[in-house]
């Protein structure tokens, strides 16, 4: 999604890119320059959906013992999607429609220009070398953290988490030297944004949320939510999350739903998306939500613009832009009062002895029910979980501009979490060696999972001014309203803006706003805990 990087970097490669497209004809025409350069696009595109596929089949479909020949297929692909990403005749295609007079490419081609460039300028900027020491620090990485976390001992993942910084750091030196690392870093998931930006709002958001959660433990009425836990048969949840999700809109014609051990929304197309969810016996509402998530980002998916397909500007716009989908189903409708009300009757039908007897209000109490402690980012609440994101970028970000040494992140992980949340892990394991995605070095990737929560806020607020009787329309099941203005608003314009600020001006009137997700929590967990 947001694989992107700043306008100095293309400007940057040019000479490079020029030396080693002199000798490929390509059109001096802007107009049949574009033509040829979507045709390789949409290729790319298509080699991308069978990559694709092939990941959802590994997931979901694949037998145990393929994974030997899936490997060598899954290779193979991404050999002949390199050498096709890296063509000289594709940057000089480029380059010579950057060079394109001022209002030859209309707003859409620009974006596709902009957006290939930016992608080919990160596919042609590693060495070999360097490409062949991230491939295996991968492989050793991973395994290296499981056995850490299952010694709960940071040591034994700290060499290669000192290595994913120095490879880190090259890797963004190679595609934008004039940049902070992190910054290149960050823009392979959420385009346009920088260090600088993302420092004033995670500022404002935690200044915000440490009182509150403070003032939440200390005077708070106590909500229970024991009672939604017991035993429910799995094929009668599997069967209620999918009306749920063909109730918000999902479209089988265009998708299909399975299970899998992780929930993901994949597959090859906008006209092909696999969603997948998982359920536990113990926990219906774990299942339902899981459900929501995945709807949010499969109507997305099945949302693009196919007027534009195969082409850049037809991608989602970040990895925070696709999380404020699944998250604005999840929980600005899902965790709302109207929802609970759409949802009981549905669990009541199916689980007469736990929801019985229950109220909307209940419901809704139970579903919103803050975590104490809130020690796991995967087990946390709407309101401390962008505590747990804001203390990973801090941390990430000090590794990459050297204000933080890794020996000492798990010293600093604790500190933060006492100061934040109020709790100190009882160890490594529990704490700084929870997630995996230091392993596969993946610096830049948290900060999306707020951003999308903020994002997601904003633009139901603006749903709702546009919408009337919103909140009545999905107490009774109507989500087609909403899903339709999410179609126009945002799905269909996919990666135009060149930012998430930028579409947030176009969508809500302003760029984003922390403010606004503050507002709507402190209003929604003042009265739940009687503040």
């Amino acid at each position: 999604m947001g694989n992107r990087g700043s306008k100095q970097q293309v400007d940057g490669r040019r000479q490079s890119v020029r030396g080693r497209a002199t000798a490929t004809a390509v059109p001096k025409d802007t107009k049949k320059a574009y033509e040829m350069l979507c045709e390789r696009l949409k290729e790319l595109s298509a080699l991308g959906g069978i990559s694709g596929l092939l990941g959802w089949d590994e997931m979901v479909m694949m037998p145990a013992g393929a994974a030997n020949s899936r490997g060598a297929q899954k290779s193979a692909l991404a050999g002949v999607m390199y050498d096709k990403k890296t063509d000289p005749t594709l940057g000089a295609l480029l380059e010579t429609l950057r060079a394109a007079p001022a209002g030859a490419l209309d707003p859409v081609a620009a974006a596709v220009v902009r957006d290939a460039s930016k992608d080919y300028v990160k596919a042609t900027a590693l060495p070999k070398e360097l490409a062949q020491r991230i491939a295996r620090l991968e492989t050793d990485a991973y395994p290296a953290w499981v056995k850490a976390k299952q010694a709960s001992d940071f040591s034994i993942f700290a060499p290669f988490l000192k290595e994913w910084v120095e490879v880190n750091k090259e890797k963004a030196r190679l595609i934008d030297p004039s940049a902070p690392a992190y910054d290149v870093l960050l823009d392979d998931f959420e385009k346009g944004l920088t260090s600088a930006r993302l420092d004033a709002v995670f500022a404002q958001a935690r200044e915000g949320l440490v009182p509150l959660i403070a003032a939440i433990k200390s005077r708070g009425a106590k909500l229970d939510d024991s009672w939604t836990h017991g035993e429910f048969d799995v094929e009668a949840q599997a069967a209620l999350c999918k009306k749920i999700a063909l109730d918000l809109g999902f479209d089988t014609e265009h998708g299909r739903l399975d299970v899998s051990v992780h929930p993901f929304t994949g597959g090859a197309h906008p006209t092909d998306v696999r969603m997948t969810t998982r359920f536990k016996k113990e926990d219906v509402m774990e299942g339902i939500t899981g459900a929501i998530h995945e709807t949010g980002h499969a109507l997305y998916e099945q949302g693009r613009n196919l007027e534009y397909d195969g082409l850049p500007v037809n991608s989602a716009l970040s990895m925070g832009v696709h999380e404020s989908q699944s998250l604005l189903w999840e929980r600005m409708v899902g965790l709302s009062k109207p929802f609970a009300a759409y949802l009981l009757p549905l669990l009541k039908e199916r689980f007469p002895a736990t929801f019985g007897s229950a109220t909307p209000q209940q419901l809704y109490e139970a579903e919103n029910t803050i975590r104490e402690p809130s020690l796991i980012r995967v087990e946390s609440d709407e309101v401390t979980y962008p505590l747990h994101i804001i203390l990973r970028y801090e941390l990430e970000r000090g590794l990459m501009d050297g204000s933080v040494q890794v020996d000492d992140i798990p010293r600093l992980w604790n500190e933060k979490m006492q100061s934040y949340l109020g709790a100190t892990p009882p160890s490594d394991a529990k704490g700084c060696l929870q997630d995996v995605h230091w392993s596969a070095g993946l610096f830049g990737y948290f900060p999306t999972y707020t951003l999308g929560a903020m994002y997601a806020t904003q633009i139901y607020a603006a749903a709702a001014k546009d919408i009337p009787g919103l909140e009545d329309k999905i107490k009774a099941g109507d989500f087609a309203p909403l899903k339709s203005w999410l179609n126009v608003k945002i799905h269909k314009l996919g990666s135009l803006h060149a930012s998430g600020d930028e579409l947030m001006t176009a969508v809500t009137g302003g760029p984003l706003d922390p403010s606004v997700f503050l507002t709507y929590l402190k209003n929604k967990y003042t009265e739940l805990y009687k503040l």
